[in-house]
């Protein structure tokens, strides 16, 4: 099969395409004809080894982690899925790979693709939509009439961020440029803060939840915006101890991560502000419920741009522009 690697922790190197056997399947597995695969900020810091202390990947490695495909072969033990199975997923953190032809896939990771959805469509959702619901649905646990902040509301996580959130209810403010606000006013956005004219520390107040997907300034300043008793929840760090507990980190790992966030979580600490750092994690029956919600009209894809297989460098390069409205995916086959 055809696929692109790293070779090397690199910001500068592109991703090399080779030539490579079909992955193995174990009992659980699935494996993937990949149609159409989602490009993330996240495949792009990988690249330049900026997870590699909690991350740490053998090279050479296929990146990738959303895909959208069909099911040619199960191990002996699947029970969800079968060949011809039109699938989607965001695949475990060990175990990327989805900018290749064929993946092979824990079937707890996936789910059956959205009927109403096209590959390129579907292989959008998976990253972004569980980071979404992990944040304003199990971690947030945002009801009705509450007030939530998502930063950047015109990039991935921002599209499908503020179409959940109006679905269980909130009102919702985000940031982004001006010629975004009218996309962003379609998706539910309730206030929509031109980040490059105007301050949404001055702006807003009294917030619930906030999505903090930006660097430590902006962290802070969303920190004034909640009430006592309100919810910061990042997506792009700093990194906390109990997050190193999730990852079974190495005691100098968890030393570094402390250190890390020991500022900001002593600032929420004082403030009765509930800080926590949340990188997603793979999950099969919240992407089902995700399919249940986009099958109903509820959430809909936001595809900025799609770029053939043999043009996978190029569209890595764009999503590390931040210029994307939406989500960026490969077509695959």
């Amino acid at each position: 099969m055809k696929a692109f690697v790293i070779n090397k922790y690199s910001k500068k190197q592109s991703l090399q395409s080779v030539e490579l056997s079909l992955p193995d399947i174990k009992d659980n597995d699935i494996l993937v004809e990949i149609h159409a695969a989602g490009v993330n900020v996240l495949d792009s810091k990988i690249k330049t080894g900026e997870f590699k202390l909690i991350l740490p990947y053998k090279l050479p490695l296929i990146l990738g982690h959303d895909a959208a495909g069909v099911v040619v072969r199960t191990g002996k033990n699947v029970k969800k899925f079968k060949t011809g199975d039109q699938v989607y997923a965001r695949v475990s953190d060990h175990r990327i790979g989805t900018f290749a032809q064929f993946i092979s896939v824990d079937e707890k990771d996936a789910a059956f693709k959205p009927k109403n959805l096209s590959m390129e469509e579907a292989a959008s959702i998976p990253l972004v939509g569980l980071t979404a619901w992990q944040v304003l649905v199990e971690r947030g646990a945002v009801k009705s009439g509450q007030k939530v902040f998502i930063q950047a509301g015109s990039g991935g996580v921002g599209t499908f961020a503020l179409q959940l959130a109006k679905y269980l209810g909130a009102e919702v403010a985000t940031t982004a440029g001006a010629l975004s606000t009218e996309l962003l006013k379609k998706l539910g956005a309730d206030i929509v803060i031109d980040y490059k004219n105007s301050d949404f520390e001055k702006m807003l107040s009294n917030y619930d939840v906030v999505l903090n997907s930006q660097d430590q300034k902006t962290l802070e300043k969303s920190m004034r915006i909640l009430k006592s008793g309100g919810k910061l929840i990042s997506i792009s760090g700093p990194p906390t101890p109990v997050f190193a507990e999730e990852i079974k980190a190495s005691w100098f790992v968890k030393i570094v991560l402390s250190l890390l966030s020991f500022s900001i979580r002593k600032k929420a600490k004082n403030k009765n502000i509930y800080y926590s750092f949340l990188f997603m994690r793979s999950d099969g029956e919240q992407l089902s419920e995700i399919t249940k919600l986009i099958e109903l009209g509820i959430i809909k894809p936001v595809v900025d741009k799609v770029f053939s297989f043999e043009n996978t460098n190029e569209a890595l390069s764009y999503v590390e522009t931040g210029r994307a409205k939406g989500k960026v995916v490969i077509k695959i086959k």
